[in-house]
């Protein structure tokens, strides 16, 4: 509601329109009906970053610590992230997935993955080479795992209708709306937008992905990370007859990403990817996009040469993988040995927003912080996605009480 002079008031204004952001607000329409509730993103639509680009997966939770929000949440919202599709007539499958040992050395991993997936739930079965064949002909490995309950989805679809839900709902979306300044005091939050308009809330949630920490310190409010940008980058398998499903390796556990895995998304081209390497932008999605003051602000932050020291030779791989597609395709060849440079064809990339804390270390779990009338989320990365209905519902109790409100 506006007063008229470039000052809107509502309840709740929640800075971020991807789907982790869209699903807060979401819920908090649903767990207190009648609050207003604002939503901000500065691009011209929802899901423009890491929930638009990325592989379109429905997690499973196997791979996270038992207990984490990331293993609860994860479980717990592919189960919803299904039901809500079929509810809203969004196009989905729960596919499965293969887990792939390719060498001998990653034998115990795969087996240390059989025991998370059943301590967090999760149906898993164990494959020999032979059952292996019966699902994936083309794959190669000397042992593999399917966990059932994986699926694949279009997650852009999904901030899409959350969204219209939002609007129908009585929220207000707003696009090409971005913060540049916050002032909070004891009786609520006002938050500028580069257009001049201002907007009074008693509560702010900050779910800004790749610029959650500047926002946060717009608000005032040191959140002790910064986040480093990853680009993961992609090809499309011209043989898309090859893959069947997911495919995945098995996971280096010093590392927070899963490598170079196989997909078959929802439109039925397969999707090679991602690597990870630095971005030189917090939206460099290529070589080419650079944003000098972000690149300073990544090399000013002792935690990023920390991670350089700690994982140089992981990264050396990344990087080799990015600038030769022969590279690219032999980490490929390792699951799909009949696969050759011809059939990549370059496809979009993703950005990732990690969390890096001051002292180099990758921030595991989803990272939630409050301070006074105020919820932060730093660090949403992969599966926020499969897991953002939880994540929304935990951020909205969060946000609500924050305000005085009971649920």
């Amino acid at each position: 509601m506006s007063d008229g002079c470039g000052v809107v008031g509502c309840d709740v204004v929640v800075i971020g329109g991807g789907i982790v952001g869209l699903s807060t607000a979401y819920a908090i329409t649903r767990l207190a009906p009648g609050t207003r509730v604002t939503v901000l993103e500065k691009e011209p639509g929802p899901a423009r970053h890491q929930t638009g680009r990325n592989s379109g997966v429905i997690h499973s939770g196997i791979y996270y610590r038992p207990g984490s929000l990331k293993a609860r949440f994860a479980v717990k919202g592919a189960a919803e992230m299904v039901k809500f599709c079929a509810e809203h007539d969004i196009p989905h499958q729960v596919t499965g997935k293969l887990i792939v040992a390719t060498d001998r050395a990653e034998l115990p991993r795969l087996h240390a993955l059989v025991q998370r997936g059943r301590e967090n739930g999760i149906p898993v079965r164990e494959l020999g080479p032979a059952q292996l064949a019966e699902y994936e002909p083309q794959v190669r490995g000397l042992a593999a795992i399917r966990v059932g309950t994986t699926g694949i989805v279009d997650y852009g679809r999904v901030a899409a209708q959350l969204a219209e839900l939002l609007t129908a709902s009585g929220a207000d979306v707003r696009y090409g709306a971005e913060v540049s300044r916050i002032s909070r005091r004891a009786s609520g939050v006002a938050v500028r937008t580069t257009d001049g308009t201002v907007l009074r809330a008693r509560a702010l949630v900050n779910c800004a992905g790749l610029h959650c920490d500047r926002v946060a310190r717009l608000a005032g409010d040191d959140p002790a990370m910064r986040i480093v940008p990853f680009r993961g980058e992609y090809y499309e398998l011209a043989r898309p007859e090859l893959v069947r499903g997911l495919v995945y390796p098995v996971p280096d556990p010093a590392f927070p990403f899963l490598g170079v895995h196989l997909t078959r998304g929802i439109d039925g081209g397969v999707h090679l990817g991602p690597n990870a390497v630095p971005a030189l932008a917090r939206e460099g999605y290529g070589w080419s996009a650079v944003h000098p003051r972000e690149l300073a602000g990544t090399l000013a932050w002792p935690g990023s040469w920390r991670i350089a020291r700690r994982h140089w030779r992981y990264g050396a791989g990344e990087l080799r993988r990015s600038l030769s597609k022969r590279a690219f395709t032999e980490a490929v060849r390792r699951l799909l040995p009949d696969v050759t440079e011809a059939d990549l064809r370059p496809a979009p990339a993703g950005v990732r927003a990690q969390a890096v804390l001051r002292d180099g270390t990758l921030a595991d779990d989803f990272l939630i912080q409050e301070a006074p009338r105020t919820v932060h989320v730093l660090n949403a990365p992969s599966p926020a996605a499969t897991a953002s209905l939880p994540i929304g519902r935990e951020v909205a109790r969060r946000a609500l009480a924050a305000m005085g409100a009971r649920v």
